[in-house]
């Protein structure tokens, strides 16, 4: 698949396999986040693999999924994902901001993973002292997003947007992602054209 086709087919999953993930596999995961732009270079990004049942499990509970549908969107027992990576900005790298280097890290996962045939959903909807204390992460450290990791057990897809932007699911239980059109949102040469 090319970068393109990933980025096309990429949706958030909230379903996922209960098939393990294999360490070199997240490492490489982490490997595209780590070769990410950052601003000046100075790298504030850090890692946090969760592959560990236990710690998954609690890392779960500090997580709010799906806002628009909850508690529908909320992954069911048997399909929750099998791994995290916890995408951290350390302060002592960079004392503000890093919040661009974060998302064009995890986005790199994000694609990554697509390569593997794996589904992520990008939270950041995160109970932060509660994931600090389970993961004992030092104060330097901020708690930027969550990404959950598994492999796919459902297809959501996009759909013209029409009147609103929440995401729903359908009589079959799909769920459809509403995304503007490209002639809404890119213009040349001036806004509106």
């Amino acid at each position: 698949m090319n970068v393109y086709d990933a980025i096309i087919r990429r949706r958030s999953i909230r379903r996922f396999k209960q098939k393990p993930i294999s360490p070199d596999v997240l490492k490489k995961l982490v490997n595209a986040g780590r070769l990410a732009p950052s601003g000046a270079n100075l790298q504030p990004c850090e890692y946090i693999i969760i592959q560990n049942e236990e710690l998954i499990n609690k890392v779960f509970g500090t997580l709010k999924w799906a806002g628009y549908i909850a508690p529908e969107g909320d992954p069911k027992k048997g399909e929750q994902p099998v791994a995290y990576i916890v995408v951290l900005l350390n302060r002592e790298k960079r004392t503000t901001g890093g919040e661009h280097d974060a998302a064009a890290a995890i986005e790199n996962i994000v694609l990554a993973a697509m390569e593997e045939n794996i589904g992520t959903c990008w939270i950041g909807s995160i109970d932060r002292t509660s994931l600090r204390k389970i993961l004992n992460i030092p104060d330097k450290c901020i708690i930027d997003s969550v990404v959950a990791l598994g492999y796919s057990n459902e297809s959501p897809k996009a759909v013209e947007m029409k009147d609103s932007i929440k995401y729903w699911k359908d009589g079959e239980g799909v769920l459809n992602v509403p995304k503007r059109k490209l002639n809404d949102v890119c213009f040349f040469d001036e806004y509106g054209k």
